[in-house]
């Protein structure tokens, strides 16, 4: 965001000193400013960091990045912290991510949701992981059982907020399908879920 994705992985890879610098600011930029919207009302900050993802870099070079840049960041963010990695994957870095102090982890679409849920159960809340870009072509009529699907993978014993997997809708999603995941998520996500018991589904 700040220089463009390509001059990002550069300084990443080829520049670690000045990597290491350019972190430091924006740690002390993030911090200031989740403490201020926590203390403006916010009851969670999500805290961006798709680049940590395997599906942008390999988890050796997370733990020398990513990692203890996340994990000096939350420390000091006075409120829940929701780790989202914007699709990107994070069942490799799982247990790496819960040292951090983060809450919630996104899943993405990418992965298998019961086995995130199975990993994270009783350690991690899950958002996500309806497919926004797949949103686009959805019919009313598909909506329903979509929404089932993740309720039943991701929402057992709790710890699960259904949302989408990047962490924004396209505009050319409709208002038609969104009311329609509203509905659905109405009709079938209040606890208890018996019917994921009864039925296994």
């Amino acid at each position: 965001m700040q220089m463009g994705f390509d001059h990002y992985l550069d300084l990443l890879h080829e520049q670690p000193g000045l990597f290491a610098r350019l972190m430091s600011i924006n740690e002390e930029f993030c911090v200031s400013w989740a403490n201020a919207q926590l203390m403006a009302g916010a009851s969670m900050i999500i805290y961006y960091d798709p680049v940590s993802s395997p599906t942008i870099i390999p988890r050796d070079l997370y733990l020398r990045t990513g990692y203890p840049i996340a994990c000096r960041t939350i420390k000091r963010i006075q409120g829940a912290t929701t780790t989202h990695f914007a699709s990107g994957r994070c069942i490799p870095i799982l247990e790496d991510v819960m040292k951090t102090g983060t809450v919630m982890i996104s899943a993405s679409i990418s992965e298998d949701l019961t086995k995130i849920k199975t990993f994270c159960k009783d350690k991690l809340s899950i958002i996500g992981n309806l497919n926004g870009i797949e949103m686009r072509r959805w019919v009313p009529s598909q909506v329903e059982t979509i929404v089932k699907d993740a309720i039943s993978k991701g929402g057992a014993g709790g710890g699960f907020i259904l949302s989408d997997n990047h962490g924004e809708i396209p505009y050319q999603v409709s208002d038609e399908i969104l009311l329609e995941i509203s509905a659905a998520v109405h009709r079938w996500g209040n606890y208890p879920l018996k019917w994921i018991e009864t039925h296994g589904e």
